[in-house]
């Protein structure tokens, strides 16, 4: 009698755990299709956000906008001279940031600009891990230092930037730490594997991350993993989509109205385009067949073949 009562309670333990899981899955959807401006949106006036990668493209962008929020920001590049001109036009808005010369990849050097950052502006309250490169070769025609960059620069370098940064934002209980990762976080393809892997990478962090904070009753400090689409900001130039109805080059201003509405209404995850959330949903029970068939159709099997990649002078 005793071993059928606890039978028993197993099996409804399983079945409520299923079910909550449902509710929760179904309650996450009906949030995602919300349109932002029904959320709430919090106030990141004073707060000091760090951006990594903020000499050029998104990072800039973002840091213009978060100035123009009222936000404090601390500029990280190893581009000094890309770096300064977004000071200078955040000052020319009359916003207030501080420029740091810093290779994220290195963790000694993150450590010591961290400590100068404390030193010269304060907690860093809002931490945006941006940087990115890419080889943009199919993986045996990869350079071995390349593959290291990519490694370095787009998933390691997140631990780093986080030692220095979350213990202070975990003792206020108050922060926010942004991961700026890619559809390739989710979805492997030809011609970036090394690239793929890496976003793989910080997606994991984001979610292991978010686990962490939840489960040490951190309630305050939030993340948000962001994985769009190719962006037209130079990064992948020469890239193109076969099908743009479906799978179109992302232009910058959107991607960043999308990032900056998710930080605002801490949305823990952003697909764009956002049609392709019901494909991220599917992927787990989808065959290697069938992905194959979706990555032919919608020409995710050549993207890659007219790549080019960044000027190096930019």
């Amino acid at each position: 009698m005793a071993d059928a009562l606890v039978v028993i309670q197993k099996v409804a333990k399983i079945l409520w755990t299923i079910f909550l899981a449902l509710l929760y899955s179904l309650e996450g959807l009906i949030w995602a299709l919300i349109p932002y401006k029904f959320l709430k949106h919090k106030d990141v006036g004073g707060e000091v956000v760090l951006i990594t990668g903020a000499g050029s493209g998104l990072g800039r962008m973002m840091a213009l906008r978060f100035a123009s929020l009222g936000s404090t920001l601390v500029l990280w590049d190893v581009n000094k001279t890309g770096n300064d001109e977004t000071l200078k036009q955040i000052e020319a808005l009359g916003g207030q940031a501080y420029a740091y010369v810093c290779n994220c990849s290195d963790n000694e050097e993150v450590y010591k600009v961290a400590a100068q950052v404390k030193e010269d502006v304060g907690d860093v309250t809002i931490l945006i891990n941006n940087a990115g490169v890419v080889a943009g070769k199919q993986l045996i025609d990869a350079p071995d230092n390349l593959i290291k960059r990519t490694m370095d620069v787009n998933v390691t370098a997140h631990f780093w930037t986080l030692k220095a940064f979350l213990p202070t934002m975990l003792a206020r209980n108050h922060g926010h730490v942004v991961t700026i990762a890619s559809l390739a976080g989710h979805f492997g393809t030809k011609g970036l594997v090394e690239y793929c892997a890496s976003k793989f990478g910080a997606v994991g962090i984001d979610e292991s991350l978010r686990f962490e904070i939840l489960e040490n009753n951190k309630t305050g400090v939030k993340t948000t993993v962001i994985c769009p689409y190719f962006i037209n900001t130079g990064m992948f130039d020469g890239v193109v989509s076969k099908e743009p109805w479906i799978l179109p080059i992302l232009e910058p201003e959107y991607v960043i109205d999308n990032i900056m509405e998710a930080v605002l209404t801490n949305t823990e995850m952003v697909v764009l385009p956002k049609t392709m959330w019901l494909l991220t949903y599917l992927k787990p029970i989808l065959s290697s067949r069938a992905m194959l068939l979706l990555h032919k159709y919608s020409g995710m099997d050549c993207t890659m073949d007219d790549f080019k990649g960044r000027d190096k002078k930019d």
